[in-house]
């Protein structure tokens, strides 16, 4: 009977799936994304990170599209996210304070099970091979 793989497997591989798939969601037809608190165009794979609004310690807002967009290395590491920029981006982009919504939900607890880790790392393979045809 195969082992069953870790709980910290499971989150890195999800985390890796989210990342390619917040990166090419907003890739153009080169590959090109624009970083979304300074506009930096970069190749997806190339200098380019998923940032998150709400910090990743956060499951529940953790795999949320709407926390995460494409940010090149030097906003998300170096400027520790850009985090004031990226609030103004994303009520501007949605059109409310969804900032201040993400941030409220940040402060609820969720415990995602494995097999939930699962469905959802299953869930965003599907959507990278449809985006990758």
């Amino acid at each position: 009977m195969p082992k069953k793989p870790s709980r910290k497997y499971l989150v890195k591989k999800l985390d890796t799936l989210f990342s390619l798939y917040i990166r090419l969601k907003s890739a153009d037809k080169y590959g090109n994304v624009k970083c979304y608190t300074c506009n930096t165009k970069r190749h997806y794979k190339d200098y380019m990170q998923c940032g998150h609004f709400i910090s990743r310690r956060h499951y529940i807002t953790r795999w949320k599209e709407t926390n995460a967009k494409p940010q090149c290395y030097s906003c998300n590491v170096g400027n520790q996210g850009m985090q004031y920029q990226f609030a103004l981006n994303l009520n501007k982009e949605y059109g409310y304070d969804i900032a201040q919504e993400l941030l409220q939900e940040s402060k609820q607890s969720v415990k995602l099970s494995n097999d939930d880790l699962v469905s959802l790392i299953n869930r965003y393979k599907e959507f990278i091979d449809l985006m990758d045809k």
